[in-house]
């Protein structure tokens, strides 16, 4: 049997299977995008995918931290449409 990787949402900090959460990553150029695959290159962050966690790592400045530089609104807009859509 395979053992299935964990990842903790920065949102409610709970620990769900990666395949269930959405991978944020800055590149080395400090750029943040969404990952789909989950095969990147960078620092990678995960979210459950429901706006609540996605308001809390905004409130509590998670992927602030998380990254250790400014993020844009405009990467908050882009998860909310991508939340939002599921």
């Amino acid at each position: 049997m395979k053992k299935i990787p964990q990842r903790t949402c920065i949102g409610c900090r709970e620990k769900k299977d990666k395949k269930d959460l959405i991978r944020i990553v800055r590149n080395k150029e400090g750029i943040i995008t969404l990952d789909k695959t989950g095969k990147a290159n960078g620092r990678g962050a995960y979210i459950c995918n429901n706006i609540e966690c996605l308001e809390k790592a905004i409130k509590s400045k998670a992927l602030e931290r998380t990254f250790e530089m400014e993020i844009s609104e405009d990467v908050y807009n882009e998860l909310r449409g991508v939340i939002s859509e599921k």
